[in-house]
């Protein structure tokens, strides 16, 4: 296992994050949905070019929801991601000037545009949960399966996780107390109906 901080220019980042960037919260599926959408497009790609071998198998994208757990799931089965390729996108956030920037802007330009440009839509997750991890196992040969974990603060672990075998990546938000009302399976159709309703993969929640 090793350990790491997230290469950020300030310890309050994930307030800037919150205050301005996601005063909407229940962007968080939207933006996590459009994820493992990008990662099993991207895998249907490099399979039709010959890049990715093996067969594609179901590739739709599981929402679930553990009340008991209290914890939300996007489960796709699209390209993953070796331990570097964690550490590269996940952790190591282009925030250059953002800080500036948002606290400058915040009521003159489109958030949607700050978010894309800066590459936050993973840490929209931070919005409902109090602590996220990602399971994930590339569909490289010889890749092995990795979980990363991170509170909310710049400090974050990343070790090999032995469980998951099969391709793709598992985002676990674990829910913070002030967001339970996410953990509704009403909430959740509702807010898939909502923004995810023409994605072109199948996304299957509950029954």
């Amino acid at each position: 296992m090793s350990t790491g901080k997230i290469n950020v220019q300030t310890e309050n980042i994930f307030p800037i994050i919150k205050k301005f960037l996601y005063s909407d919260n229940e962007i968080f599926l939207r933006e996590l949905v459009s994820n493992a959408t990008d990662a099993t497009q991207k895998l249907k790609a490099l399979t039709s070019m010959g890049e990715a071998k093996g067969e594609l198998g179901d590739l739709k994208i599981e929402v679930k929801v553990d009340k008991a757990a209290k914890t939300i799931t996007i489960k796709d089965k699209g390209i993953g991601m070796t331990a570097e390729e964690i550490e590269k996108y996940i952790t190591q956030i282009a925030f250059s000037g953002a800080e500036e920037f948002v606290t400058k802007y915040k009521d003159k330009v489109d958030k949607n545009v700050v978010i894309g440009h800066f590459g936050l839509g993973f840490y929209s997750a931070f919005m409902v949960a109090a602590r996220v991890e990602i399971f994930s196992l590339s569909y490289k040969e010889g890749s092995k399966a990795v979980r990363w974990e991170c509170d909310g603060s710049p400090e974050y672990t990343i070790d090999e996780n032995t469980t998951k075998t099969d391709r793709g990546t598992e985002i676990v938000l674990h829910v913070a107390e002030d967001s339970l009302e996410f953990l509704e399976n009403s909430k959740i159709e509702g807010l898939l109906k909502k923004y995810c309703k023409f994605l072109p993969v199948e996304i299957v929640f509950g029954t």
